[in-house]
């Protein structure tokens, strides 16, 4: 299937998925039609096919590319160390990562109903993988009679909820910025772990 004359496909596809993952965080994936995508893009409808064969593949793609990435800055970011120390970095980098991308973050926590089975699974492979980042971290502090857990999968669930919770009421020109905010956050994941 050739594309449409005179379109970039290096332009086109990345507006694509901007444009999905815009109106699947503001509207909601069931309610966004793949026409809908086409005009925010400013290509007709039956253009878009040529970028993606249907709605479904985008959100699964979007989620995916949303999870890997967040996994490799992790990776790149994770100091290492004490689990006090990366307790503190893991919060820091949570909410400084996922302040950029307000929308992603939306799709990826609130449309996992909307996956297809064949893709649920492969989108919840790769949140498991990143959950077992702060249960690991609890872990090896609970092990080391440094931190006090009750359960370190449900501490570790709640750690990341409250997180991103940051997303819903951040804004830049608020009465307090990033870093306070990674502080006030940091400060409070000790206190969840017995810490304080």
């Amino acid at each position: 299937m050739a594309r449409p004359s005179g379109s970039d496909a290096g332009v086109t596809r990345p507006r694509v998925l901007a444009a999905a993952e815009r109106l699947f965080a503001a509207h909601g994936y069931a309610a966004v039609s793949m026409r809908m995508i086409a005009a925010e893009v400013g290509i007709g409808a039956g253009a878009l096919y040529h970028y993606t064969p249907d709605k479904q593949t985008l959100l699964a793609g979007l989620m995916r590319a949303h999870l890997e990435e967040v996994l490799i800055a992790w990776q790149a970011a994770d100091p290492g160390g004490a689990p006090m120390a990366r307790l503190d970095s893991f919060v820091r980098f949570h909410i400084g990562f996922h302040i950029e991308r307000p929308d992603a973050v939306f799709v990826a926590y609130m449309e996992l109903r909307a996956l297809e089975p064949d893709n649920f699974t492969v989108i919840e492979a790769l949140r498991r993988r990143y959950e077992a980042v702060p249960e690991g971290i609890l872990r090896d502090g609970v092990a080391l009679g440094q931190m006090q857990v009750g359960d370190v999968r449900v501490a570790g669930m709640a750690l990341i909820a409250m997180l991103t919770g940051v997303n819903t009421w951040f804004r830049e020109d608020g009465r307090l910025d990033r870093d306070r905010v990674g502080e006030i956050y940091a400060a409070m994941a000790r206190g969840m772990v017995g810490a304080g």
